[in-house]
């Protein structure tokens, strides 16, 4: 066997060694990563799997035993440069390693200070621009691109660089469904025909499917080891751990109960298809549909082209809370940097509802959303929230943000008071209540998220997981007692047991406040387990609006704007299209399992 490039060997970490707040963070780990190899990560958050990856090119030193890289330890800062040069890293928040103020100037800063030639830093940094698919962005600024832009310049930084190791710190969780399939594409690409060994830590399960090994951590240490089958195929030990499986792999091991001819270890779609409805020919007819289930697709903007038939809908009536109509934004209006994010954006929000809000990076999304508590005016059109009319310039701010809670897509971002429970008092203190009162908020927020109030009040804000600071942004907003509740990437970066906790206790509070909700969301398995409706934008425009299940029967047109379908809903437009009567329609796993067994059992639907 050949000499591993990175060998970690009997490595624990403590931080804060040597007082009273120690955390124990990798206990006794042991890794031998080979040339070329590719390593996927897996863990809740706190695990230990960040941790373990800074230690790989010497962002951490090991409290014990030691890491090599290409036979050289870490903990010698002699060594450190070449290190550093040899094991390139991605962290999950870009905003932690953007240094330039124009992209591309961004993107040569590595490959610069590594004292590359200069025409070969322009190749480099072409490549890499146009690898990352930025090349329209390379004079921007870094900080007036989206998330997801920015993970994409961070991405492109780190392999202009031309690592011998690439590591990957949940690098994709703020990319949309296309954006993350292409970035990791362009990994595996870089990983086979370049010889690029990688080591990706993901929440997402389908990211792990094509690795050569896949490792699980558990309080500090690796509890599981194997190829993407060997670990995929022990659903209920991964869930014990508060792992997923990818759905794909989860409806087979639903279906192998009445058809153990099926494989319990199926890890992509088309192996599943293939074993469902062997030898059958798909249909002519394209997977996009514009209607079905319990909804239809209408097409709301004429620029760009409609992506799906415009059908007309009735729409019960409802108590408008939110209208939007023929809203305009530009950004740094009447500079060279002017930036227009908003074309005539219509958008209608009736009480009690969740809508979401989808669309692939850059699209627009948060630019809307902040125009809901006025965080922006709009340029042009209506804006109207409750009772309020943005346009009017006498709008008392104050009062709106009250009533509109926003909580952004990095909560952490959000709190700034030392302490737990004067975090979540800030807002209720600005209203001028009482000290009695004050407290009876914080304390019905804090244990409306799940969080006691004596036990939580007076922790430290950063000594937090990254599951509870998300649950203490969310108590600051609550404690205002808002109406309407907008969410901009609720669960970007959770482990699936986290995110399954926040979805649960959003769905409990809209129940218990009667509360509206606002949810943009990537992740298309969310949007199916939360929302009424949803609106789907691209180029700065809403391009369709339907429920769920009427916008994954338009998986083409979902594609077209960068999104995706759950895996499940992906099968079963496969298996339709070769002539199996399942619905299209379902969008779960035990809908999906219900579906094809009574297509193979021959029960009409």
């Amino acid at each position: 066997m050949k000499e591993p490039l990175v060998r970690v060997q009997n490595v624990s970490h403590v931080y804060n060694a040597g007082t009273p707040a120690a955390v124990v963070a990798l206990r006794q780990v042991n890794l031998d990563v080979q040339p070329g190899e590719y390593v996927v990560i897996l863990g809740h958050n706190g695990s230990g799997k960040s941790t373990l990856a800074k230690h790989l090119n010497g962002l951490l030193i090991p409290t014990e035993g030691e890491v090599l890289v290409k036979g050289l330890s870490t903990a010698d800062p002699a060594n450190r440069r070449e290190i550093r040069s040899t094991v390139g890293m991605v962290f999950q928040t870009p905003d932690n390693q953007l240094v330039a103020t124009v992209v591309e100037e961004d993107v040569a800063f590595g490959p610069e200070n590594l004292g590359i030639e200069r025409a070969e830093l322009r190749r480099r940094v072409e490549w890499a621009l146009d690898v990352v698919e930025i090349q329209a962005y390379r004079h921007r600024a870094p900080h007036l691109l989206s998330g997801g832009q920015k993970q994409r310049v961070a991405i492109a930084g780190i392999i202009a660089m031309r690592p011998e190791v690439l590591v990957l710190d949940e690098s994709t969780a703020l990319l949309d469904p296309l954006g993350r399939q292409e970035v990791m594409q362009t990994v595996r690409r870089l990983n086979r025909d370049e010889g690029v060994t990688v080591v990706a830590i993901t929440h997402f399960m389908e990211e792990a499917v094509e690795a050569d090994r896949v490792l699980v951590m558990e309080q500090g240490q690796i509890v599981m080891v194997g190829t993407p089958r060997e670990v995929f195929a022990q659903t209920e030990r991964l869930h014990t751990l508060g792992l997923d499986v990818p759905q794909v792999t989860e409806l087979a091991q639903r279906l192998v109960l009445r058809h153990p001819d099926i494989p319990r270890d199926v890890l992509q779609v088309d192996e599943l298809v293939a074993v469902l409805a062997p030898g059958s020919q798909g249909t002519d007819e394209p997977e996009s549909r514009g209607a079905g289930g319990d909804g239809q697709v209408s097409s709301l903007s004429p620029k760009p082209e409609p992506l799906v038939e415009a059908l007309a809908t009735e729409k019960a009536p409802c108590e408008p809370l939110v209208e939007i109509s023929g809203l305009e934004h530009t950004y740094m209006k009447g500079t060279p940097l002017a930036t227009k994010a908003l074309f005539g954006v219509d958008f209608v929000v009736c009480r009690g509802e969740t809508v979401a809000v989808l669309g692939h990076t850059g699209s627009g999304k948060s630019t809307l959303m902040q125009h809901l508590n006025g965080l922006l005016r709009p340029d042009r059109g209506q804006v109207r929230i409750l009772d309020y009319d943005l346009s009017d310039p006498s709008l008392d701010l104050r009062r709106l943000r009250q009533r509109v809670g926003l909580v952004f897509q990095f909560p952490e971002a959000q709190l700034f008071e030392k302490y737990v429970g004067d975090d979540i008092a800030f807002g209720p203190r600005q209203l001028k209540l009482s000290r009695e009162d004050v407290r009876e908020r914080v304390r019905e927020a804090m244990e409306a998220v799940g969080l006691s109030f004596e036990s939580f009040k007076d922790r430290y804000t950063f000594s937090l997981s990254g599951g509870e600071k998300r649950r203490v942004a969310l108590a600051g907003v609550l404690a205002l007692r808002p109406e309407v509740l907008v969410l901009d990437e609720p669960t970007a970066g959770l482990d699936p047991r986290g995110r399954d906790e926040l979805l649960g206790l959003l769905t409990e509070l809209k129940a218990r406040w009667g509360l509206t909700v606002v949810l943009v969301s990537h992740n298309m398995e969310e949007v199916a387990r939360l929302a009424d409706r949803a609106y789907v934008m691209a180029q700065g425009r809403t391009v369709a609006e339907g429920t769920p299940r009427a916008l994954f029967q338009a998986p083409q047109m979902l594609l077209e704007v960068g999104l995706g379908i759950p895996q499940v809903t992906a099968a079963l437009h496969a298996l339709a299209d070769r002539g199996l009567a399942v619905r299209r329609d379902a969008l779960t796993v035990p809908e999906a399992a219900t579906s094809i067994e009574q297509a193979l059992s021959g029960v009409a639907l």
